[in-house]
């Protein structure tokens, strides 16, 4: 539409092919195709002919905000009352599963590609909101460190906090004016992502669900640093990490409650959770938790029940450590010494 070209942009994608000696780049374009060709017209675009072996694929994930309306729609059935009669039909209507299932699909396409061995591009329009839904979700499925509890607040840091995700823009946080338009639930739809897989997954994830609903209630709370301002350059010029205190020394302090009890370490296993709907659920637990006619249980019965047990466990072995210490005390021994013959 506007004809320019980058030349330098076209020799760095070129570059990044060549160091994985790969005949053709995948470029991944989070859009929908429609949308790509229309932001030509305001000075962006997208990847076109003249970018020599580059495979664009559009992944069609919607923008900040269509997901805005979305969760809007979802909130209304959820609050204050739910509907049971037409509780399906109206759930379709908030379209917010299918864009869940549009963003947990576009990120298996990137890990699938790169666990082929492939190196690949993933951008958006700005790359500070569905980019980072895509790398960081493919980077769980990839590495088995991103699902552990350390690695997952790692994860976070890097792909989310480092590199610049808009979150004082998209929560509004301090600001009243809840029709601004930069506001959009970006990484809420992350985290219900990283909620499905753990539901698809149950053994694969070290930490639980409370951890994802800490995450999400403190995204909102400010009570921490760790998700204030825009950009690490802000939380510089603002002295944050001097100033407040990080959610994750929170986290790190209490992990035995973030811990998922049904957890096995599987080192190199890639995780393919199924993007369909029949497989996404509503996150129930989160969206539904403060509606007041509903009963939440927080815990399964399972989950319930083995907390009980380890406690009792706990018990036990205290029992039985203390006994141990008076069985080897100095006067347990000479209570039980026979007594010499005279």
């Amino acid at each position: 539409m506007s004809g320019k070209r980058n030349k330098d942009d076209e020799r760095y994608l070129d570059l990044i092919r060549e160091a994985n000696d790969t005949t053709k780049l995948t470029i991944y374009d989070a859009r929908p195709n429609v949308n790509a060709v229309a932001n030509k017209a305001t000075g962006g675009g997208y990847e076109g002919d003249e970018y020599q072996n580059a495979e664009l694929i559009f992944l069609d994930i919607q923008n900040i905000h269509v997901m805005r309306e979305s969760l809007k729609k979802l909130k209304d059935i959820v609050y204050p009352n739910v509907e049971e009669s037409h509780w399906l039909s109206s759930l379709e209507s908030t379209h917010w599963l299918e864009h869940v299932k549009l963003v947990l699909s576009g990120a298996i396409q990137v890990a699938d590609k790169v666990s082929s061995g492939n190196s690949v591009v993933v951008h958006c329009s700005d790359g500070w909101d569905r980019t980072a839904q895509l790398t960081s979700l493919a980077m769980l499925m990839l590495d088995s460190h991103y699902r552990t509890l350390r690695g997952f607040q790692v994860l976070i840091e890097k792909e989310w906090i480092s590199f610049g995700h808009k979150f004082a823009s998209r929560i509004g946080h301090g600001d009243k004016n809840h029709a601004d338009q930069d506001r959009s639930p970006i990484f809420v739809q992350f985290i219900d992502c990283v909620w499905q897989m753990t539901k698809q997954f149950p053994t694969a994830f070290e930490f639980n669900e409370r951890l994802l609903l800490t995450v999400l209630d403190h995204l909102y709370s400010c009570r921490f640093g760790t998700f204030l301002y825009n950009c690490e350059s802000a939380r510089d010029q603002h002295e944050v990490r001097s100033k407040t205190v990080s959610l994750w020394s929170l986290v790190n302090s209490k992990m035995d409650i973030y811990l998922n009890p049904f957890y096995t370490p599987e080192s190199g296993r890639v995780l393919y959770p199924v993007a369909s709907m029949r497989h996404l659920e509503l996150w129930v637990t989160y969206y539904i938790r403060w509606n007041p006619r509903i009963r939440q249980q927080q815990q399964s019965p399972v989950e319930q029940r083995y907390k009980e047990l380890l406690a009792l466990r706990d018990e036990y072995l205290k029992k039985l450590e203390e006994l141990q210490l008076s069985d080897s005390s100095p006067s347990s021994r000479l209570a039980i010494s026979p007594t010499p013959n005279t």
